[in-house]
């Protein structure tokens, strides 16, 4: 049985638990690096408490069991939280505090003996993407409470390297922190057997005595902060979708066997085999680009084994030598929270666009969000940016928690006042990935969460940084570039010299501006309200000066008719409202310079500028050939398919769910959202929406005649109706089967709704919380 946890989300030093006299402990050693070390203690209970909870922390992840059976799998973040002391990137090691998690093992007790096994994989190493701050120190440090009991981790422990994996390989790549695995089983532990090491049964006698290390709050591993994330979703091990075609059990011919995801998930591959001794299975994935693989030497007769390094493809492949007994092939799926949030309509390929955006999405995160799961895995805050757009229309509480846990590694990590748009080790700055931190990452979560602690401790980092761009004359900012100690001049891959560079700067930098403000204003900073304000009523006049070219915004009207620049002008709300037909007509019809990272923001300005038909067709054009390719479950970093093929920038879900279905929050934490549909030529659409106030499930039906609503609205909630009049006159709106609004006029109030009014898209209602059907006829 596996466990899914809940943790109560905090990121505070007050909430540290009491861990006595709790050592952190290891062998002799350091390290090495690539270590799986194995840990064993046997405590004797006379009762069992209602409530027991252990706190862990480790350094990198860890895998509990006790009495023999599995309590968690995978514990553990990459290293980071935030800086312990002064931030001095420059010293060989880099001071960070470490995370705990907490456990309830109470339904694992029993009276009288109990045997707590837990297994660590030290990584120890860093690469020069920045996601894991090496310690240089294996460690696990262990603290519960059972009843008058204390159990900690200290020197009465049992401590062994784990002889079966080798730790002598090389890295995966240079960009990645985990490694591959290499197992022997002939120098296990009778792993996987009647009487594995972790079971309460096997004699660690012979074991050495774990070393300690040091109490809580000693270096390298300093203070110690609760992990926010909900534990990763066990899914449990699963039969591959072509399961039937395997045939097991069955003898290998040698062949290399392909065994089918259901879309490319990140997995740990499993299989059980009867053997002679030294055989070698090779276990890696269809992913050309994929840089973990499992290795497993075997043991004489039947044996089990999973690589505990999760990999990611649309295949799983193994190859396995001629003549062994194959009994069974299985995965095992990982993930941030559920895939809570759903959205169908009755078109083929903007279903399959959404579901494979989805998949993307949570192929992309784990210990935080990455641009991809393969190639480097790395924190990359402009990515975040684009998928901060749909998460909160697609994952639950866990997603939250992440994108939390990623905004204040960015701000905490911040370095001469510079937002690093990779981090949290090296701080690199780009520029418009620092801004889009700002107005696309901090601002919509708060807006989405209502978390007012967490956008306290980020908003002075955000000020900083914008105060870092002085204004010229001419009532625009300098345009920042190669001013920290490690930046990149990077807006977007797309087509080669097409990039305008200058206007897609001054317009995230408005835009950061512009939602800065808003956060000014939620924690009371007047002075900082008045000096954006300043800003950006200087900034649009002179934006329009120094850019507008007669039918898009342009620094050289014959270089540059840039799809990005003019996108994210009418996005930011810099571009003239009168000009938005012509930037649509004249650039983002016919030109198709940007990528995935920038597409989602193209689509986004033709929405607002009320070109949502239009808006689709080019996402269609963009898209088509990834969603006909059926082998494919995932996005492209590049178009038409270059780069990584799930890479996280694609973003045209938050276009379909925001502009389309048209639901998005319009007060704090979902206490107030609309929806406002513009359904073009879809006929049903369905949307459910895992909010911090509960679903919201959301069902349109459109006719010639008719549109109809279904709305289940969560408690605490109040939503605002649009009922589209496409170019058509609205006769009779009912509610629940009561007439409700009649020939222009309110005819009957009905407890819980009330008209608001009209324009030239919508007739417009406000409902409470609970289930409505709301219809409307046309003439």
């Amino acid at each position: 049985m596996i466990i899914v946890l809940t943790l109560t989300t905090t990121f505070s030093y007050a909430q540290t638990p009491n861990w006595g006299n709790a050592q952190w402990i290891w062998q002799k050693e350091d390290g090495p690096s690539n270590t799986w070390m194995s840990f064993r203690k046997t405590i004797k209970i006379n009762q069992i408490p209602e409530t027991v909870e252990a706190n862990i922390s480790v350094d990198s992840k860890f895998w509990l069991w006790i009495n023999g059976k599995m309590v968690l799998f995978e514990g553990g973040l990459s290293r980071g939280p935030s800086q312990a002391g002064a931030w001095n990137r420059k010293e060989q090691i880099t001071p960070a505090n470490s995370w705990y998690e907490t456990v309830n093992i109470q339904p694992y007790l029993k009276k009288g003996e109990n045997t707590i096994a837990i297994l660590v994989w030290y990584w120890g190493r860093e690469t020069h993407k920045g996601t894991h701050i090496d310690s240089k120190k294996g460690g696990l440090l262990f603290s519960a409470n059972i009843g008058e009991q204390k159990v900690i981790s200290d020197a009465s422990w049992k401590a062994m390297q784990h002889p079966g994996y080798d730790n002598t390989i090389e890295p995966a790549s240079k960009m990645l922190v985990q490694y591959s695995v290499k197992y022997n089983a002939q120098k296990g532990l009778n792993d996987w057997s009647d009487n594995a090491w972790y079971s309460h049964e096997y004699d660690d006698k012979k074991w050495p005595s774990a070393i300690e290390k040091g109490l809580v709050g000693v270096a390298p591993w300093y203070n110690l902060e609760k992990n926010m994330v909900p534990h990763l979703v066990n899914h449990g091990l699963e039969n591959y979708t072509n399961q039937n075609e395997l045939q097991l059990p069955f003898i290998s011919n040698g062949q290399t066997i392909k065994c089918k995801l259901p879309f490319n998930k990140q997995i740990t591959p499993y299989l059980e085999i009867e053997s002679k001794a030294g055989d070698t299975i090779f276990i890696t994935t269809d992913n050309s680009r994929n840089g973990i693989n499992a290795t497993y030497i075997t043991k004489e007769g039947q044996q089990a084994f999973e690589s505990y390094s999760w990999m990611n493809g649309h295949e799983v492949r193994y190859t396995i030598p001629k003549g062994v007994k194959v009994k069974a092939l299985k995965y095992r799926w990982m993930s941030v929270g559920e895939m809570a949030g759903k959205f169908e309509l009755d078109d083929a390929f903007y279903n399959r666009l959404w579901w494979m955006g989805n998949n993307t999405l949570f192929v992309c995160a784990r210990d935080n969000f990455m641009d991809c799961p393969d190639r480097e895995r790395a924190l990359w805050i402009g990515d975040v940016a684009d998928q901060t757009g749909y998460l909160f229309y697609s994952m639950d509480n866990a997603g939250r928690q992440l994108l939390k846990k990623a905004i204040l590694q960015t701000v905490y990590f911040s370095e001469n006042g510079v937002i690093g748009a990779l981090g949290p080790l090296r701080v690199r700055e780009l520029v418009c990935q620092s801004l889009q931190f700002i107005s696309q990452v901090v601002w919509p979560y708060y807006l989405n969460t209502g978390d007012k602690e967490t956008l306290e401790k980020a908003y002075p980092y955000l000020y900083k940084y914008l105060d870092l761009f002085p204004m010229k004359e001419n009532g625009l900012p300098e345009y920042r570039k190669a001013k920290s100690p490690d930046s990149w001049d990077w807006l977007d891959w797309g087509v080669a010299n097409t990039t305008d560079a200058e206007p897609i700067q001054m317009a995230f930098y408005y835009l950061a501006l512009e939602k800065a403000n808003k956060m000014a204003e939620v924690l009371g900073k007047q002075d900082h309200v008045k000096w954006y304000n300043n800003r950006m009523n200087t900034m649009k006049p002179a934006f329009e000066k120094a850019y507008w070219k007669n039918g898009f915004y342009s620094t050289n009207a014959e270089k540059f008719k840039d799809d990005r620049a003019n996108a994210i002008a009418i996005v930011s709300g810099i571009a003239n409202p009168k000009y938005y037909n012509q930037i649509v007509d004249n650039v983002l019809i016919p030109n198709r310079f940007s990528s995935p990272h920038f597409e989602w923001m193209a689509e986004e300005a033709m929405c607002i500028a009320g070109r949502h038909q239009e808006s689709l067709q080019r996402m269609k054009e963009q898209y088509q050939s990834q969603v006909d390719k059926k082998s494919m479950t995932t996005l492209y970093e590049k178009f038409p398919d270059g780069g990584s093929y799930n890479h996280a920038w694609n973003g045209s879900n938050t276009v379909l769910s925001k502009y389309i279905a048209g639901v998005q929050p319009t007060k704090v934490a979902w206490s107030e959202f609309e929806i406002m549909p513009e359904l073009v030529h879809f006929k049903n659409v369905k949307k459910l929406i895992p909010t911090v106030k509960g679903d919201v499930g959301v069902e349109m039906k459109k006719s010639d005649k008719t549109f109809e609503l279904q709305l289940n609205s969560p408690q605490n909630t109040t939503a605002i109706i649009g009922l589209p009049k496409t170019e058509k006159t609205i006769t009779t709106v009912a509610v629940n089967g009561v007439v409700v609004w009649k020939k222009g006029k309110q005819k009957k109030d009905l407890f819980g709704i009330n008209y608001q009014g009209e324009d030239n898209q919508f007739l417009k209602f406000k409902v409470g919380s609970g289930n409505w059907n709301v219809k409307a006829e046309y003439k």
